[in-house]
């Protein structure tokens, strides 16, 4: 048996004869096959394609921290050649003025009347007739509705029985009445025992008038006693006619002790008026009674009355997340005018007030950043140079506040934040 011809380092173009200088250079790269054939035998070798170059990790990051580094002197270089570029920023001035300074809190409430009632009826039935309207004045006892009362039939009923049993017991002492007289003339019997029975006559007759009034008050909520006035309904008080929610024809309830009643009237004294309101807690230690107050009202424009804190609620209530406080004040009104009830006010308290001041404007005080008691502003010392200057504050309203030492009427001081428009340099 023949052994196999081992060739190697072959181009598969030219056969084994083709010596390996010849080969081209792309072929010199191919790594070395082994084919073994038998002598007179034909053979093949497969080309194969050189490699590409591997890329490994460490040549990305090289490339990463390359375009990093370019990014980073490309955005320095811009940044520097902006500031070199950019126009000086001129700021703006302000000087003290003489101003008063007021400092003040504010109660949201209403108006309301000091004394209102409401006007309850005294027997259940159907309003008959109204002799009033809201809006209308009123005095004491003025008549203002009638009401015709429906009658029970258990009410009558027993009124009736009542009545006939009251009758009954009358005529059986007047009978025993009429029976012992002559006894008594003829002094049979003693005057003690004639009295006796004189008095059970006159008390049977006072059962029967007290059953015949129970009968008219079933029937038609009054009697002769109270005159017809079970089912008339008056006022109380003088005042301002406020409300009349009750129509003729309207059914009402009597006031009892299990029932409030339904309202016929709602009437108020117009000519005393306070005003009700909420502070929050912490203005409450601030404010005292006797205070005044300036009220504004919505509905009134360019309006404003005075007032006198007169309570102070010593109890506080949760509203919305934070505890108020509620206030009361007497309006101070002037001869001829008038407010109608419920209308919505603000009530500014002062709480201080200081009249011809040195002032600015609040926002143009700094703090110190170590030290954040010290107060300073910026004075301008020369055209766009400024100098921290120390100042001592006094009372403020939130807008403007009080100096009291530090600055000089004439003194600039630089206005804090970014320059509007145009207040750069060209």
């Amino acid at each position: 048996m023949n052994n196999p011809t081992v060739f190697s380092h072959l181009n598969p173009r030219k056969g084994p004869a083709m010596n390996h200088q010849a080969l081209p250079e792309e072929a010199i790269d191919v790594e070395p096959v082994q084919v073994m054939a038998r002598p007179g035998q034909a053979y093949h070798v497969p080309y194969q394609p050189p490699k590409p170059p591997r890329i490994t990790m460490k040549r990305i990051f090289l490339g990463l921290l390359l375009l990093s580094l370019l990014a980073g002197f490309g955005w320095l270089a811009r940044y520097f050649w902006k500031q070199a570029h950019t126009d000086p920023i001129t700021y703006k001035t302000e000087t003290p003025f003489v101003t008063d300074i007021v400092k003040k809190t504010v109660a949201t409430g209403s108006i309301v009347p000091r004394r209102e009632v409401q006007i309850k009826p005294q027997v259940s039935g159907i309003v008959e007739e109204l002799f009033v309207e809201a809006g209308q004045p009123v005095k004491q006892g003025q008549l203002l509705a009638r009401i015709r009362t429906v009658a029970n039939a258990g009410n009558v009923n027993n009124a009736q029985n009542s009545i006939q049993a009251a009758r009954v017991a009358l005529e059986t002492s007047q009978m025993e009445l009429d029976r012992q007289r002559p006894l008594f003339d003829q002094k049979v019997i003693a005057a003690q025992e004639f009295n006796r029975l004189l008095a059970d006559v006159r008390a049977r007759k006072q059962a029967l008038n007290a059953a015949e009034n129970d009968l008219q008050i079933a029937q038609r909520g009054a009697s002769r006693n109270t005159g017809g006035a079970s089912n008339m309904v008056r006022s109380t008080i003088t005042g301002l006619l406020l409300d009349v929610p009750i129509k003729v024809g309207s059914s009402v309830v009597e006031r009892n002790n299990f029932n409030e009643g339904t309202t016929i009237a709602a009437i108020a004294d117009m000519q005393s008026l306070v005003f009700e309101g909420k502070i929050d807690e912490s203005e409450v230690g601030k404010v005292r009674e006797g205070m005044d107050l300036n009220l504004t009202i919505g509905a009134l424009e360019n309006q404003s009355f005075p007032a006198t804190l007169e309570y102070i609620a010593p109890k506080g209530l949760a509203e919305e997340g934070a505890i108020k406080f509620q206030v009361r004040a007497r309006l101070r009104l002037q001869p001829g005018q008038f407010l109608r009830a419920n209308y919505s006010a603000n009530g500014d308290i002062v709480l201080g007030r200081r009249n011809q001041v040195l002032a600015i404007r609040e926002s143009l005080l700094q703090f110190g950043k170590v030290n954040k008691d010290s107060v300073f502003v910026e004075v301008e010392t020369a055209p766009q140079q400024f100098q921290k200057r120390l100042v001592k504050t006094g009372l403020s309203d939130g807008i403007n506040v009080e100096i009291t030492s530090g600055l000089a009427k004439a003194d600039k001081v630089k206005v804090l934040g970014p320059p509007a428009d145009g207040e750069k340099k060209e």
